[in-house]
């Protein structure tokens, strides 16, 4: 009868030593983060996890349209310190209206996001945004809180095994606490992944050379989707949210646009024939 008990005593050592040694900074924020993974790890499975999509997707074959995903990647990769990324920037064919950045400096854009960028600024504040989330190392930050989640919940069922209660009933405790880890723990730390890389992609655009002010009007043209669902229960802030959020940060941004060594403004407009499909 006291092997539950010492298993969980090991489980809870175990845990407190992960905690106390994988803190660390967040680069270009105050916070501080969890996470367990090694950085040559996540842009190993970055990597390949960006091949396998390649694979599968079709790449745009417009050389206009193209030469910008590169022109604004390249520009806001100078201006991070990232962990040894070897960068690429790949335009996806498709009405998909989404973009991202892997571990390991893998960016994709999908043509059906560009009506709504309109311009490299507004290109700029997208991509800065995904280029923050592997900068700031969400991905291993969110994969640590999966294995502590894990480990917390083989706690709990090996007390509730070390105090007697029935299997029936642990299955229901169990169940309740999965659904408010879920709601209360891992989704909450999502949102905040996604006003963090707002933030960090409004200086990086900043920085970049592009004006600022267009992240906020992205924001306000992405509002027009929709959520999709409530604003609780999502990984993404509201749009609108968003970008009265990216508001609070101008001053510092407009700072570091002001001091860049070259105003781009708004940059080169999206070829028009993204806009004149999304306008049918």
């Amino acid at each position: 009868m006291r092997r539950p008990a010492a298993l969980l005593a090991i489980v809870l050592a175990v845990a407190g030593l992960a905690t106390g040694g994988c803190l660390q900074k967040v680069e270009g924020s105050n916070r501080t983060q969890f996470n367990i993974m090694p950085d040559d790890k996540m842009n190993a499975m970055g990597g390949e996890a960006y091949q396998d999509i390649l694979s599968k997707e079709k790449r745009s074959q417009d050389a206009e349209a193209v030469a910008m995903v590169e022109r604004v990647g390249k520009r806001l990769a100078a201006q991070v310190n990232d962990p040894g990324f070897a960068w690429e920037f790949t335009l996806l064919e498709s009405d998909q209206v989404n973009a991202f950045c892997l571990p390991g400096g893998k960016v994709a854009i999908y043509t059906g996001i560009l009506s709504f960028c309109q311009n490299e600024a507004g290109l700029a504040a997208v991509m800065g945004h995904e280029i923050a989330h592997a900068i700031a190392k969400h991905g291993g930050e969110r994969m640590s809180q999966g294995v502590m989640l894990q480990g917390a919940t083989t706690a709990l069922a090996m007390a509730l095994e070390a105090k007697g209660v029935a299997p029936t009933n642990q299955n229901l405790l169990m169940t309740a606490v999965g659904a408010g880890a879920q709601v209360g723990v891992m989704l909450p730390f999502s949102r905040s992944h996604e006003t963090e890389a707002d933030y960090l992609g409004l200086i990086y655009m900043a920085k970049s050379g592009y004006d600022p002010q267009q992240a906020v009007e992205f924001w306000q043209r992405f509002a027009t989707l929709g959520s999709g669902g409530p604003e609780f229960l999502s990984t993404h802030p509201a749009s609108e949210h968003r970008a009265s959020d990216l508001k609070s940060h101008m001053n510092q941004a407009r700072a570091h646009y002001d001091s860049a060594p070259e105003r781009l403004d708004k940059g080169a407009a999206v070829p028009a024939r993204y806009l004149k499909a999304a306008a049918k």
